[in-house]
């Protein structure tokens, strides 16, 4: 039974609020004193953001992403101070910030211990700009290669994303809430606001779901849906999703909010199904929940449910009113964190031959640096994830700092460019993609259905609080940031693959004078490189690297860094060696195959699997054996280099022709010329089924194969018994 808390009227209430959860009364309780004090519409008013809809769209269009958190659930009469929402996935979006390597590189570390140093960090930044919510963790499964906002995940794999995600949570957390996104099956960006994604129960549930219950598991603080709908129901008001699935299910205790302007339909709908919050504006939610009050047609708990949800979140999170320390904000600490990330993150996808191997290289060397995208910032996307970073180092500034003959071009002139690659004794050629080819979908979704979703004009007593707000708070971003690759900046889903035929120019001009040719590739899901592989001496994925990409890029090369990542995706020999992918499309199924596990359903070769990447040591297994469920790796390592290696397991029912699934991996430094050990269990819930009859899952108890390896289907793999 709870116990009566009596709070003030007034503004000291959150104060009060505070002090009593630190005495020890339980935070239901003291929610509850709270909610007696709020009146009806302050109830309604913490159901959406705090921003009026056209003042807000007008701040949007003028910068105000990039200037100021967004404050939803706030009620100033009684001092509680909701919440403050920035985004970013690489980074804060607000003010000048550290534009860490994106999310997918940091996946291709396979490090969650380096993705909570990396979260604390944005953590900390997120608070100083006076924010309080991190909108930046996205576990969306990487379904096809082609997904316009894959830089923002961690890969295709279930248990890597939620590996990565709930390191990710536990950092932020240490200072600042987090939120988890988008649930769910949100694969496709150009039709992001119309498509519906079919997909049967066992496919949601098996592989699509998992990597949310992590994040859960991880008490993350807030839960944000997503635009499209899943078997004919919009996320944003879903039953099944958000009360079935999120609170039943996985026991979620935090908010959930929508994704941003057309995130939900029907917003007495989306209240009923547990969405809390429509984000950032009072937009679509606000007239007809009044109107269904008037009406007696919505009952009130239903709004005190949402409520009860925040300001219990909020306090379990020790929330007040916010500070802001820009002396926080990309500080040399964090920039040497961006700069070891991203040599962590490099994948090396070919290294010269065993006798003769192209990295590292001495500082003595001469270097020739070839392609555009060499000489400007490509720090990824450019919607809701770019980041403002004050000082961006490109590879020509890094490299430069290293190698003291640097020569560079653009590749423009290719007859310039061979003269160059010809005169140098190592040729760096930097291709791939920029926010122009890929990202979130800046174009027009304008529909005669959305239009009609617009809400009227603006209240004047909100226009009048959020203009004070805009006042006080403006976090300019930096005037010398400049993300030069950028082109006609549309993003969406990639068009193609392939690389544009001016790379492909560009690097045959470089192959043609010289055999020493290392192929950078820049980009969120790389392209198809068996064929470029196979021409040239390197091939080096760096993904979008930040802001310290350019140095990262130059320990590399002399071998102060390794380039210790691992594919966080399978990259086909063919696009069409893929599951289907129609960026237009307003109907799709999702399937349980796709990356890695569609091309051994089908018994097609990867031309670089899933956790594919050579380091600069050529580790070998020695032996392994397994025991309860514990399998112990012995890696040895001749090379002269001391080794980053992933040991993986991967697993499968030993009577059941099913894909082998990721159970477990870990990272190992094998020293050079020596050997090391490693001991690692696997997660059986990947073999788990879903039960139809039940409606629940069902743990694996059979015979299982584990397959001991490098990266998925191993040539040197050893498969166990357990």
């Amino acid at each position: 039974m709870e116990t009566h808390l009596d709070l003030p009227n007034d503004a000291g209430a959150w104060q009060a609020a505070h002090a009593s959860v630190a005495n020890g009364t339980p935070v239901a309780t003291v929610a509850s004193a709270l909610l007696e004090h709020l009146t009806q519409a302050e109830r309604c008013s913490m159901l959406d953001g705090n921003a009026p809809f056209w003042a807000g769209i007008d701040d949007l269009a003028k910068g105000g992403y990039h200037r100021r958190p967004f404050v939803a659930a706030r009620v100033e009469r009684l001092g509680i101070p909701g919440f403050a929402f920035t985004d970013g996935p690489r980074g804060v979006v607000v003010g000048g910030a550290t534009a860490f390597p994106v999310p997918i590189a940091r996946g291709a570390t396979f490090d969650p211990g380096l993705e909570a140093e990396v979260g604390s960090a944005i953590g900390t930044e997120v608070k100083a700009v006076g924010a309080n919510l991190f909108g930046g963790v996205c576990v969306n499964l990487l379904r096809h290669l082609r997904w316009g906002r894959a830089q923002e995940t961690y890969g295709e794999d279930p248990l890597l994303l939620g590996v990565m995600g709930a390191a990710a949570i536990s950092g932020v957390q240490r200072h600042v809430m987090a939120t988890v996104k988008h649930l769910a099956l949100n694969s496709m960006e150009n039709a992001r606001f119309e498509v519906d994604v079919k997909v049967d129960p066992a496919t949601l549930h098996e592989t699509y779901l998992p990597h949310f219950r992590a994040a859960v598991d991880a008490q993350v603080a807030c839960v944000m849906s997503a635009y499209n709908s899943v078997n004919g129901t919009w996320c944003g008001q879903s039953p099944l999703l958000l009360d079935e699935v999120l609170r039943q299910r996985f026991g979620f205790e935090g908010f959930v909010i929508s994704d941003w302007i057309f995130g939900l339909r029907d917003g007495v709908a989306s209240l009923e199904a547990g969405l809390d919050v429509e984000m950032p504006y009072a937009m679509i939610r606000r007239e007809p929940i009044a109107r269904a009050l008037e009406a007696g047609t919505l009952a009130p708990a239903l709004i005190d449910r949402s409520c009860r949800r925040i300001l219990e979140t909020l306090l379990r999170f020790g929330i007040t009113e916010p500070t802001v320390t820009p002396e926080a904000v990309a500080t040399d600490d964090h920039r040497r964190l961006a700069r070891r990330v991203a040599a962590r993150s490099f994948v090396l996808l070919k290294n010269g031959t065993t006798e003769d191997r192209l990295l590292p290289v001495a500082p003595a060397t001469k270097v020739a640096l070839l392609g555009r995208l060499g000489l400007v910032a490509n720090l990824g996307d450019g919607g809701s994830s770019e980041v403002y970073a004050p000082d961006v180092v490109t590879f020509a500034e890094g490299l430069a700092e290293v190698f003291p003959s640097l020569t560079t071009c653009d590749g423009g002139d290719l007859d310039e460019a061979r003269q160059l690659a010809q005169a140098a004794e190592l040729v760096v050629v930097v291709v791939g993609s920029t926010k122009a080819d890929e990202g979130e979908y800046l174009g027009s979704t304008s529909t005669p259905a959305l239009n009609a979703l617009l809400p009227g004009p603006d209240a004047p007593e909100l226009v009048a609080a959020f203009d004070d707000y805009r006042a006080r708070v403006d976090h300019v971003p930096p005037a010398g940031y400049g993300d030069e690759a950028m082109g006609t900046h549309v993003g969406g889903d990639r068009r193609s693959l392939e690389l544009s035929a001016e790379d492909l120019a560009l690097i045959e001009a470089a192959r043609s004078v010289s055999d020493q040719v290392l192929v950078v590739v820049m980009g969120a899901t790389a392209a198809l490189l068996q064929e470029v592989a196979s021409e040239v001496a390197g091939v080096l994925l760096v993904f979008y690297p930040g802001t310290e990409g350019g140095r990262a890029l130059a320990d590399v090369l002399v071998g102060a860094a390794e380039p210790a990542g691992r594919l966080p995706f399978a990259l086909p020999v063919r696009a069409e060696d893929l599951v289907d992918f129609d960026p237009s499309a307003t109907k799709v199924t999702y399937g349980p195959l796709h990356g890695q596990w569609h091309l051994d359903a089908s018994f097609t070769q990867a031309a670089f699997p899933f956790g594919f990447g050579l380091g600069f040591g050529p580790v070998q297994m020695v032996s392994c054996a397994i025991e309860d469920s514990v399998v112990t790796v012995e890696l040895e390592n001749p090379g002269p280099f001391d080794t980053n290696t992933v040991a993986f397991l991967h697993v499968r029912p030993a009577t059941q022709q099913r894909p082998f699934r990721l159970g477990g991996f870990t990272r190992v430094l094998v020293p050079a010329g020596g050997s090391a050990s490693v001991t690692l269990g696997y997660d059986r819930s990947v073999l788990d089924r879903f039960d139809p009859s039940t409606g629940q899952l069902v743990g694996f108890t059979g015979t299982v194969q584990v397959e001991v390896g490098r990266w998925a289907r191993d040539p040197e793999a050893v498969v166990l018994v357990d």
